[in-house]
């Protein structure tokens, strides 16, 4: 699988179908990227060859906070990716120069977790060969480069994407491509869970390794389902975007682990182990008991996860039978929904920063103007993006007006992929 690295480049550029796969019309700039990251290699390692690999982020859609209940999601693979070369080394040990980064290395004869070394790309490194012993596949040294425009604290997954993308290193250098996707994404699950110390759900690394616009049900963990759509969304004259208010997610993880667990909580007092065990029903007329056991909070948050649940059913709908303006319905009301019952807009130990409460007012009040869109709170929320939908004609407009307040650059303009992790075959780049 590797390839002379002074033939990558100009294959790509030969290629301009495979960029255009990859980015749509976002490819102005890319070649950049990957003629750096082709120096950062030659720069730092003796390899004459290397396989070359990219890794989407993704764009959640539908299913705020349901996936850690067993719940279901829609989401989107986009074209803001993590790409990388990586080759086999002799020692048993990984190297990796990362673009904004010191370099560093990670000693593979030590694969337990480390004290301190949670929230590291390290403890990403350790937790990923370690599942990967584990379950009985070849691991050896490697030496990378890596480069990243999936921004920190976007809610568009950039540490899934890495996640994705370091397993497929090991895949393609050490297990001849074998592992499917799925795999791919539960081995970056389980080195953020257990090494990186941040209790994700599963659908940031499904949807960055899968690709596409899916909708994934989590109602067997072992299993999940994933059901790929066919819909692009310039079909319809529309625009996704997210805007970035400005604050990241870096000191959030209790507000995160707080939602599943309360939700959990709920589901305890009802004799279930998650919320996707309790019947509807059963859980209101519960309710005056459940407040007191698990809080108002708790009831609330779970009042959105049993709505959202059937909702990304409903947009999942909508968007195979074509019915946009359902689509759009159904976005607003997961907005709301998440706002006032999951409450996972506004930080409330900084409760005078309220960036993302303040991009959605802006928004709505720009759509009675406008007349059409949809937007609501990205991701994990708390703090960094929200999402839009609008009429590609109206975007210059906002993007003119939302970026006087959170600045320039501020919204971003997404593309969906329509694969997951991807890497450049020796058969193709002869």
């Amino acid at each position: 699988m590797l390839i002379e690295t002074q033939h990558i480049v100009p294959w790509l550029k030969k290629h301009s179908e495979r960029m255009i796969s990859l980015y749509g019309d976002a490819t102005e700039g890319q070649w950049t990227r990957y003629e750096d990251l082709l120096r950062c290699f030659q720069k730092f390692f003796d390899q004459p060859a290397a396989a070359l690999f990219s890794t989407p982020g993704r764009s959640e859609i539908g299913g705020n906070h349901t996936d850690h209940n067993q719940g279901r999601v829609l989401s989107a693979a986009v074209h803001l990716d993590s790409i990388g070369l990586a080759a086999p080394s002799r020692e048993k040990r990984v190297i990796l120069y990362s673009k904004g980064y010191d370099p560093f290395r990670v000693d593979l004869n030590d694969l337990s977790p480390r004290s301190g070394e949670e929230g590291t790309t390290r403890a990403l490194i350790r937790g990923i060969v370690a599942r990967l012993q584990e379950l009985g596949y070849s691991i050896g040294g490697l030496d990378a480069c890596i480069s990243s425009n999936v921004m920190v604290g976007s809610g568009l997954s950039s540490s899934a994407s890495i996640e994705v993308l370091i397993a497929d290193f090991f895949n393609v250098v050490y297990n001849q491509g074998k592992l499917p996707p799925e795999l791919l994404a539960r081995i970056g699950q389980y080195a953020e869970n257990q090494y990186f110390g941040k209790p994700c759900g599963l659908m940031d690394q499904l949807t960055c390794a899968v690709g596409g616009i899916v909708t994934i049900d989590f109602k067997n963990q072992e299993q999940p389902s994933v059901d790929r759509l066919s819909f692009r969304f310039r079909d319809f004259g529309y625009q996704m975007l997210v805007v970035n208010t400005g604050c990241g997610h870096e000191d959030l993880t209790d507000d995160y682990a707080a939602v599943p667990e309360e939700m959990r909580r709920a589901a305890r007092a009802l004799g279930g182990h998650v919320l996707r065990d309790i019947d509807e029903e059963l859980f209101f007329k519960a309710l005056p008991a459940l407040r007191k056991e698990a809080g108002d909070r708790a009831v609330l948050r779970a009042m959105h996860f049993f709505r959202e649940n059937e909702r990304v059913a409903r947009q999942a709908d909508a968007l195979r039978q074509g019915d946009f303006p359902a689509f759009l319905e159904r976005v607003r009301w997961s907005g709301d929904s998440s706002f006032r019952w999951l409450q996972n807009v506004i930080n409330q130990r900084n409760p005078m920063n309220q960036g993302v409460a303040l991009g959605l007012a802006l928004t709505e009040k720009f759509f009675e103007e406008a007349g059409e869109g949809a937007c609501r709170v990205h991701g994990g929320g708390f703090a960094g993006t929200i999402q839009a939908f609008m009429p590609t004609k109206t975007v210059s407009a906002y993007v003119d007006r939302i970026e006087k307040v959170f600045g320039r650059g501020s919204v971003i303009r997404l593309n969906i992929r329509p694969f997951g992790a991807w890497h450049l075959e020796r058969e193709e780049a002869s």
